[in-house]
Parts: structure tokens; sequence; C-alpha cells
């Protein structure tokens, strides 16, 4: 159940047997040429046997001595390959052990010797995750907010907040989407990635910013809209590239500018001229990363993934930003604590993967291994909720309705890594819908117990559809 064999020559075999083969070789008794002469005065060894019949004896003493590697053996042959590499010849043979040739002794000796198959040194675990990536990531994702707090003064934030819902939701339902097809578009290469990702960052800034202008109505927040959208499509293209870092240093303004604010007041130009630094940083980075995947020569053109496979994944995108945002209509500081935890989530989907391998390698059958993967969804899935209690419990929000978010958006990331992307897509959709359009209809902040419901129905059918599709052996081959 731990996968295929590899029949490949240079494999794990042949690095068994050069260990073997540079291991130092006991020197035995028959090795000394000198030692039937010594023993032959005593009477011990006269150089041939007296009567007829194997020496059971000395083929018993040979296989206790042999007894490492005759054990191993599947078949006599390995035994006689094994004596003739020893250095026994023929003669030795008839003449001390009292067989007829080399295959007789081999076969003697692998009859005395149980089988004992040692179990293989563990090999590395390809998912273990990267702890400092994996943390970056998450901070990246809640430090955009601390431009809204650099500019509260300079403009109405509650008045303009649905236009940037309106471009935060669009944003982030394409960059799932966008983000899918440019990992698809890496498997042909680099560059195709990078052209993917130019087109994909650009169009998205466009759609979100045209789309945030029908609830302003053209007023001057539409600049603010395409400046999160811009922000956002340059940031997507450094997080999918693996440039976290470059990521960092871009917002390494917002930073400073948040960091003094306690005990300074920067002042309105400050103010803007922060978060505008920051933004073009991030731009710069980003064509200076696009610039550096163009360098690369292009792949042999294949045929290209049809758009419709990262339809779902642009789905969940919208059904999770809606979510978040009725989340947040409630409780803002839940989000926050969300986003923070972003990086945990993912560091727990790589370790989902590294203990699943290692539970299919333990278990002998499809039932153990059924048992043994619902324990890992179980424990990565309290983990993940038990991080994110005492931060719901500081900023006051409602446990239940944070922590069953938490496990609906952490479950249906689960599925997308293994390529099920219809099913999460559709529940959450369905519970986002469900939800909007009660909250809908409903004052702010609209009914408590309504969200923490839906979620947790869809939280439900998430962990079925993982148990049963992700308690197979197939998908962790």
């Amino acid at each position: 159940m731990s996968g295929p064999m590899s029949l490949e020559p240079g494999g794990a075999e042949q690095d068994t047997l050069a260990i073997r083969l540079a291991a130092p070789r006991r020197r035995r008794h028959h090795d000394d040429p000198t030692l039937a002469i010594r023993l032959s005065g005593t009477g011990l060894f006269s150089g041939r046997r007296k009567g007829k019949g194997p020496d059971e004896e000395a083929v018993s003493a040979l296989a206790a001595e042999l007894a490492e590697g005759v054990g191993p053996a599947v078949h006599p042959y390995e035994v006689a390959a094994l004596l003739e590499a020893d250095g026994l010849s023929a003669a030795l043979i008839k003449e001390r052990y009292g067989h007829p040739d080399l295959f007789s002794l081999a076969a003697a000796l692998y009859e005395r010797v149980p089988r004992a198959f040692p179990e293989p040194a563990a090999p590395a675990d390809p998912w273990r995750p990267d702890t400092v990536r994996c943390l970056l990531r998450g901070l990246l994702f809640a430090l955009p907010a601390l431009a809204y707090l650099l500019t509260a003064p300079l403009w109405r934030i509650d008045r303009h907040a649905p236009v940037l819902i309106v471009a935060g939701v669009v944003s982030w339902a394409w960059g799932q989407a966008l983000g899918h097809r440019a990992h698809l578009r890496l498997v042909a290469g680099r560059r195709e990635a990078t052209r993917t990702l130019l087109a994909g960052s650009a169009l998205g800034a466009a759609l979100a910013t045209g789309l945030a202008a029908i609830p302003a109505g053209g007023g001057a927040v539409t600049v603010v809209a395409a400046a999160q959208s811009l922000y956002l499509g340059a940031a997507g293209v450094l997080l999918v590239l693996g440039r976290e870092r470059l990521l960092l240093a871009a917002l390494s303004p917002l930073i400073a500018g948040a960091t003094v604010l306690p005990w300074w007041e920067p002042g309105a130009l400050l103010r803007l001229a922060l978060p505008l630094l920051a933004l073009f940083g991030t731009l710069a980075a980003a064509a200076r990363a696009l610039g550096a995947g163009f360098a690369v020569p292009a792949a042999a053109e294949g045929p290209r993934p049809l758009l419709r496979l990262s339809v779902p994944y642009g789905l969940f995108g919208l059904a999770a930003a809606v979510l978040v945002m009725l989340e947040g209509r409630q409780d803002p500081y839940a989000v926050i604590a969300l986003t923070l935890s972003m990086g945990p989530a993912e560091w727990l989907l790589y370790r989902y993967r590294g203990w699943s391998v290692a539970a299919l390698r333990a278990s002998a059958t499809p039932r153990a291994f059924l048992l043994r993967s619902s324990g890992v969804l179980a424990l990565c899935l309290s983990g993940y909720l038990l991080l994110l209690l005492p931060a719901a419990l500081l900023t006051d929000s409602d446990p239940a309705g944070l922590l069953l978010l938490a496990a609906v958006l952490w479950t249906a990331l689960l599925l997308q890594a293994f390529g099920v992307a219809w099913p999460p897509a559709a529940i959450c959709l369905t519970a986002a819908c469900a939800a909007g359009v009660v909250a809908g209809l409903a004052p702010p902040p609209g009914p408590a117990p309504l969200l923490p419901a839906v979620c947790g129905a869809a939280a439900v059918c998430l962990a079925a559809c993982a148990v049963t599709v992700l308690g197979r052996p197939s998908p962790h081959v």
C-alpha cells in the first residue's frame, strides 16, 4: 500500500547491494589456506572427511555464521551467490561440509536459517513544511490592513466600505482561480506561468475596479478601490511565485508607519505617502518577479489546461470572501485573527499530507488506513481550532462562529489541495448564499446565530466529504 516499487536500474536496491559489498568481511576459517595444514596435525581436520553425507555440525556452524546474509534471501540461489562471493570453493564444500556442490550447500543453509526481512529505513517526508515560510505568508495576508489604519483619519471608511468590499470580494475570487491556473501552467514552464500571471492579474484588477465603480457612483473612492485591486493582483503574483520576502520588503513602509502611530502623529502627508509607497513597491517587486520569469526560455508548447478547471476554485474564493465578510460585520477583530491563522493553517495542510503518507505505510488494510486517516484529519483540524480559540477569546469574538468558519475554510482548502474542487465549492457557495440572503434581509449586524448554524452544517458536510474521499489510499499515493 505504499506505492509501486521502482523497477529502474540504479535504485535503492543497488545502494543496499553496495552497502553489503562494502562492509568488511569477517575472516572465516576457510579463508586461511594454512588452517587445514595446522588442523591436520591435531587430528581435528584431516583434509578429507571420513564417512559419507553432509557434516551437519559444520553446516549448522556455517548457517549461524551467515545468518545475517541468508535470512533475507527469498530463494536458495541467493544463498549460492552469497557463498560464491564469499570465496567458498567446490573442493572445500565437498571436503569440509560434505555436500556435492554449491547449490546443495546453499539449499541446506536456506532451510536452516529462518526468513528475516528487515524493515527498510523510513524515507524523508516529501511534505515537510517550511515553518518560517508558512508563518510569513499568514503575516503577509494581514499586513495590508495597516494601510486602512494609517489612512483612517483622511476619509470615511465606514461610508465607502461597500465599494472596497465589492472590490475585495471580486479580487479574492479572481485570485483563487488565477493562482490555480498559474500553478497548472507551472507544469509547462515558468515563462508560461509568468505570462498567465501577468495577463490574469491585470485583467482581475480591471474587473474588480470596474465592478466597484458601480456602488461608488464614479466617486473618488473608485481610486482607492483601484489601488486595492492593483495591490491584491501584484501581491498574488509574488505569492504564487514564492517571493514572500520580497513582498514583506515592499510592505515595510506600512509596518514602519503603523509602529510609530502610538507615539507620534505622522500627519496627513505621511499617512497618505506610506501606503502609496508600499503600493508602488509591491508593483515594482511584482514587475521584477515577472521579468525574471520572462527571462527563462520558453518551453515546448503543449496543450493548455482548460479554463473550466479553475472555475470551482474561483467560486470557492467568492464563497469564502462572502462568509468572511459576514463574520466581519459581527466581529471585525475575528477577521484579523482568522487572516493571521492562515499561516498555521497552511502548515497543518502540509502536516496532514505527510502524516497521511506515514499512515499509509503503516496500514495493512484499507479499513486500517481509513481509521488512521480519520485520526490524522481530526488531529490537524482540532489543532487548528485550538490555535484560534485564544484569539477568539482575546478579541471578545463569538468563539462558535469563528471556529466553525475556520473549520469550513480549512477543510475546503484540504480537499482542494488533493484536487477535489467542486464539492467544497458547492458546499461553501450554498452556505454563503444562504447566509447572505438572510443577512441581507436583516438589519446590521444581522442575526447572530445565523452564520454559526450555516457554517456548522457546511463544516459537517465538508468533514464527511474529506473522510470519504481522503480515507482511501489512492489520493495519497
